[in-house]
């Protein structure tokens, strides 16, 4: 059952622009879902013909980085930077650093959507430069605090924009394959400690028994190792070790949802959409799998890890974070189920037009709309609380 939610007047009293540099998190959840609603629109027009952009790479090209390294990077800084400064007991970065930050992020978006004419140097360094300086801004507090446990995450990230350097200097879709095995790597990372220890808490709140849930350090290890293992046999071409790597990280990330019991918060929406969006990773994988060894379409498993995995797991996380660090109660807004139900649908609904269930152009559409659909119901429901100081009356 839904939580009761927080009217409508309450959580926009008092919003103001500036607010949302007070915290990375306000800036970059409102820009990645306004990208989203641009730029996944405007790629449906593009891809049928309806219209023709000026774009700084070629349409697929533009579409598959704008969704990596625009809105995944966006969500990787807003919940990083935000998340980094509370394991570290660092200051946040707030104000005109991060006012910067966030500028290079936009204007990389600007230069890219309509850059055909600019020098390539000027599109490809500003889009670069943006991930390094989330990294840097993020290690220092890491070393400083000395947490050798938050190290794989840069790890990954590093592995991350080495992809982003390969798929702007070679325009090769293998790099953007690359990154989202990394994203489904960063997922079991971030994802595999939040989600557990969420849903612990939460059956705890209610008086619930939480001692069924399971978290076992050696196989979350075993797992980013083997997507690691995984990103270097595709990026190399090795077909059949690829495949084989892709099933034996499925596997492992099935044995460890099957430890989170997820189906024990299915009353709790901010717990169950994490849950079954990070159930879309071992599909993707094993749709991986077969379009290596049985010739299914490519499309079917980068749109599984990419609308499915990716974007509702970041839908999830953005809704949940938006509240706890407003200081308001876990109590998702009232219209925000459908959001997570249309974003899930959006990805079945690609996942099969991949396999020819839906005609190209229905399938198509019909997904884009359903993630235009529930990412505005974001917008419409948490601007206001974005935008607004905190409930509670601290600073951020």
């Amino acid at each position: 059952m839904q939580a009761q939610s927080t009217p409508y007047s309450e959580q926009h009293r008092g919003a103001r622009p500036g607010q949302l540099f007070s915290y990375p998190f306000r800036i970059f959840f409102l820009s990645l879902t306004l990208l989203s609603l641009v730029s996944i629109p405007a790629w449906v027009l593009q891809v049928t013909g309806t219209i023709s952009l000026p774009l700084a790479m070629p349409g697929i090209l533009w579409h598959q980085h704008e969704m990596l390294f625009g809105f995944l990077s966006a969500a990787i800084a807003g919940f990083l930077l935000t998340a980094v400064c509370v394991w570290t007991g660092t200051e946040r970065t707030h104000g005109v650093r991060l006012f910067l930050l966030w500028s290079i992020w936009a204007v990389a978006r600007v230069l890219l959507a309509v850059g055909e004419d600019l020098p390539i140097w000027l599109v490809q360094g500003v889009n670069l430069a943006f991930l390094p300086l989330v990294m840097v801004d993020a290690g220092w507090r890491i070393a400083k605090a000395r947490q050798k446990r938050q190290l794989m995450i840069l790890v990954v990230l590093g592995l991350f924009w080495l992809m982003q350097l390969g798929f702007v200097m070679r325009l090769d879709m293998v790099f953007a394959q690359g990154a989202l095995i990394l994203a489904l790597a960063l997922i079991g990372i971030i994802g595999g400690r939040i989600t557990p220890a969420f849903s612990t808490g939460w059956l705890r709140q209610k008086g619930l028994s939480a001692d069924r849930i399971r978290v076992v350090p050696a196989l979350d290890l075993a797992s980013v190792i083997a997507m690691i293992l995984l990103l270097g046999a595709l990026v190399s071409g090795l077909v059949t070790v690829t495949a084989i790597l892709a099933i034996v990280a499925a596997t492992l990330m099935l044995i460890r949802l099957y430890g989170w019991k997820g189906w024990l918060v299915y009353r709790e929406p901010l717990l169950w959409i994490l849950h079954l969006s990070i159930l879309w990773v071992p599909v993707a994988l094993v749709l991986l799998a077969g379009s290596l060894l049985a010739g299914w379409p490519t499309s079917a498993w980068t749109h599984a890890a990419g609308t499915g995995a990716i974007a509702c797991l970041i839908l999830g996380v953005i809704s949940r974070v938006s509240l706890g660090h407003t200081g308001r109660a876990m109590e998702l807004p009232s219209g925000m189920v459908l959001a997570f139900i249309a974003i899930h649908l959006a990805a079945l609904v690609r996942v099969a037009t991949a396999f020819g269930v839906f005609p190209w152009h229905a399938g198509v559409s019909a997904s884009g709309l359903l993630w235009t659909f529930a990412y505005a119901t974001f917008l419409a429901l948490y601007t206001g609380i974005l935008a607004s100081p905190r409930a509670d009356g601290k600073p951020g």
